[in-house]
């Protein structure tokens, strides 16, 4: 369970994630020492999976994104599509869905062509892919990995 401490904890990391251990000890009026240990702990339980730089792909030659509905004829609970989707360095995520699709896709290509070309070249090599279907996005509103830490539910005493 994890206390208010180490929600302000997640929060503070979320936020800024080159915050340095004394900033954060400051913030949650803890020592250093005591900060390091609880990030440690929440990196070993697995709350925290990774530090990274956010990127903007239009200054790499990204700029077009598109989603990628595959369909796979695998069989139920297998999921070497999956990780061979995966492992193309275009796609950003697979999610594998419930529907009439398998697989969900993000992928970050140059245009259009490169896009064509990823779906033919890549994704129809993956030998159980079937079929795709892509969306395009115009523009992004919204775009990010910060989630929602809610307070700490409070215990009720036993009596």
């Amino acid at each position: 369970m994890l206390d208010m401490i180490d929600r302000r904890i997640l929060t503070l990391l979320q936020d800024q994630g080159r915050i340095s251990n004394a900033e954060i000890a400051r913030q949650v009026e803890m020592a250093p020492s005591a900060v390091l240990e609880r990030v440690r702990r929440l990196e070993e339980r697995g709350i925290v999976r990774g530090y990274a730089a956010r990127l903007d792909a239009r200054s790499l030659d990204r700029p077009l994104l598109a989603f990628v509905l595959v369909r796979s004829d695998e069989r139920t609970g297998d999921m070497g599509t999956g990780q061979a989707l995966a492992e193309i360095p275009e796609v950003l995520e697979v999610h594998h869905v419930a529907g009439q699709d398998c697989y969900l896709v993000k992928v970050r290509v140059r245009d259009s062509e490169a896009l064509g070309r990823l779906l033919r070249e890549r994704f129809g090599a993956i030998p159980h892919v079937r079929s795709t279907q892509s969306t395009i996005v115009l523009e992004t509103i919204k775009e990010g990995w910060t989630l929602p830490i809610e307070p700490a539910p409070e215990r009720v005493g036993r009596r």
